[in-house]
């Protein structure tokens, strides 16, 4: 018995230690460039990505056309999103900018997305709706992008269900001039 006891609390240990290991937006507060996303995500933007599964691999790869604008501290995102197997589907994100917070929504998202920029990071977090083979299902996305310069930025986001993360995708941002498109 006190071995099964000495396991648990051991396990518990382990497990706030690790969780407590993880990297917070804060992290990143005298980095530079700054990450204005009003900024950056005003006029044209083009993404190249990739999904990959639990296992790290490749399922999907995509681009997005992104066409944001702003009036004062609204934005709207327009993303078109273009796969390789053919699928083509749109998001449109209202987005509200108050200091270095933002909060958004779009048509596939539960509820009020919620981030927050510090130097040239900027975290996003949100509940997605997914229809896979016909059926509907919510993932939390722990979204993370890196300004590099003025045109490029990385993002790099955990997709989960129940907690356990069941994909990752990768993005690379270019807003260079003139702007390349999907097509």
């Amino acid at each position: 018995m006190k071995i099964t006891i000495a396991k648990t609390l051991f396990a518990i240990a382990t497990f706030s230690f690790i969780t407590g290991c993880g990297h917070h937006i804060k992290d990143y507060d005298a980095t530079q460039p700054k990450f204005e996303l009003d900024t950056y995500f005003d006029g044209s933007v083009t993404a190249w990505g990739l999904v990959q599964d639990y296992t790290n691999k490749v399922t999907r790869r995509f681009c997005v056309e992104i066409e944001g604008s702003w009036q004062g501290n609204k934005g709207t995102l327009v993303e078109t999103f273009y796969f390789n197997d053919g699928e083509r589907s749109y998001r449109t994100w209202q987005l509200v900018k108050d200091g270095d917070n933002y909060q958004g929504t779009a048509e596939d998202v539960t509820g009020t997305a919620m981030g927050m920029t510090q130097g040239f990071a900027f975290q996003w977090q949100y509940h997605l709706q997914l229809a896979i083979d016909g059926t509907d299902y919510e993932f939390f996305l722990d979204d993370w992008m890196y300004q590099v310069d003025q045109s490029r930025v990385f993002n790099r986001t955990s997709m989960k269900k129940f907690g356990i993360e069941v994909a990752e995708l990768t993005l690379f941002f270019d807003k260079q001039q003139p702007v390349r498109g999907c097509q």
